[in-house]
């Protein structure tokens, strides 16, 4: 059986993958969303509609990077969690333990 850094490194890990169980409520909203965005694109106006379709774009944009910086910054929590569990020899209050002995 592989370790987990070779499960990883040989592509059997995707950290991307993962399943959400999506909740009613929001399951409707994005559907309301998708419905609202097809109906705007059909009426506007080209003008406005480009101007819409940028708007949209830039929100994918901006989720987007929200959603990575959320990866990084858990991925990091976990390590940090790691290192503390597993590596640190860092005791709190040694200086209270000290005085024990």
């Amino acid at each position: 059986m592989l370790s987990f850094l070779e499960e990883f490194y040989f592509g059997n890990i995707d950290a991307q993958a993962h399943s959400v169980r999506e909740s009613e409520r929001s399951r409707k909203e994005f559907e309301k969303m998708t419905e609202n965005e097809e109906m705007l694109i059909k009426i506007l106006p080209d003008e406005y509609k480009k101007t819409f379709l940028e708007y949209v774009n830039s929100c994918g944009f901006v989720n987007g990077g929200a959603t990575l910086n959320s990866f990084i910054n858990g991925f990091k929590l976990g390590a940090k969690f790691t290192y503390d569990t597993f590596v640190s020899d860092n005791t709190p209050f040694e200086s209270l333990l000290k005085g024990q002995k």
